[in-house]
């Protein structure tokens, strides 16, 4: 009995392994989530996870943006998000196409600073652009944060779409102009409907670096506030409940986008 127990042990081995990383890496969400239900005794155990103590409530849910200065928090970093996103999308993805499409001098001294910041470490960026900026006499906040969220998402969103762009075809393109598309029509209607999957998925990326950065918004906010930046201030009188009901909704948020991109593209095929 224990010898065929432990042959099929070996034979599913890296199944048994997926799963065991997959529930290491979902436990704290889990947990998070759990407690996005609990009404703490005080502030102070917010993150104490005592199922003796537990006490179940939808307060957290149904007031959510009650703690002041937490709804303005979630919004400017909902805001910024977006912008860096779709910026770094926009610059990002011209610079794949340059790169994967076109030989130049200089490209291989291109692609080598893209990776430069995906590589340096988020405390040695902040601290340098809070030297650039007071340097050229930038003032701190909205715009700062900005910029700097762009500048460290664009290599994120080259990597990514130009990962997408070495799958496909450039004789696709030149087919679509030997019958008599122009440049930019095959461009619209062959290229970019192939590449978007990557597009959206660099995009996402981008979005998600923005809305969770903390060091170098640390740096670079001055007197704004975003979500991340709430959280880490407020740490220093206890964490209200209700954060564990954000977290937990932008989690779940997450997951339908992923579930309903997966299923649209099992649908399309």
């Amino acid at each position: 009995m224990a010898h065929r127990l432990w042959a099929r042990i070996r034979a599913n081995a890296v199944l048994i392994l997926g799963w065991l990383i997959l529930a290491y890496l979902l436990t704290p969400i889990a947990v998070v989530l759990l407690l996005s239900f609990n009404q703490p005794a005080s502030r102070n155990t917010t993150y104490v996870l005592n199922l003796h103590e537990f006490r179940f409530t939808w307060h957290n849910w149904t007031d959510m943006f009650g703690p002041a200065g937490l709804q303005d928090s979630l919004v400017l970093s909902l805001i910024v998000g977006v912008c860096a996103a779709a910026i770094a999308t926009v610059l990002g993805t011209g610079i794949a196409f340059a790169l994967a499409r076109y030989r130049f001098r200089g490209r291989s001294a291109v692609q080598a600073l893209i990776f430069l910041p995906m590589a340096t470490p988020e405390i040695v960026m902040g601290s340098s652009l809070l030297t650039l900026f007071i340097g050229l006499g930038i003032p701190l906040g909205f715009g700062a944060v900005l910029i700097a969220h762009v500048m460290f998402c664009l290599s994120f969103v080259v990597v990514t779409v130009k990962a997408r762009l070495a799958g496909l075809d450039p004789r696709l393109q030149e087919a679509a102009m030997d019958l008599y598309a122009s440049p930019f029509h095959a461009f619209r209607s062959v290229v970019l409907p192939l590449a978007r999957p990557g597009i959206l998925a660099a995009a996402l990326l981008a979005f998600s670096l923005s809305f969770d950065d903390f060091v170098v918004t640390n740096f670079t906010s001055g007197t704004t506030e975003t979500f991340p930046m709430y959280v880490w201030g407020i740490n220093l009188r206890g964490i209200p409940p209700q954060v564990n009901a954000v977290a937990s909704a932008t989690f779940l948020l997450s997951l339908v986008c992923v579930v309903a991109a997966q299923a649209r593209t099992r649908t399309a095929k």
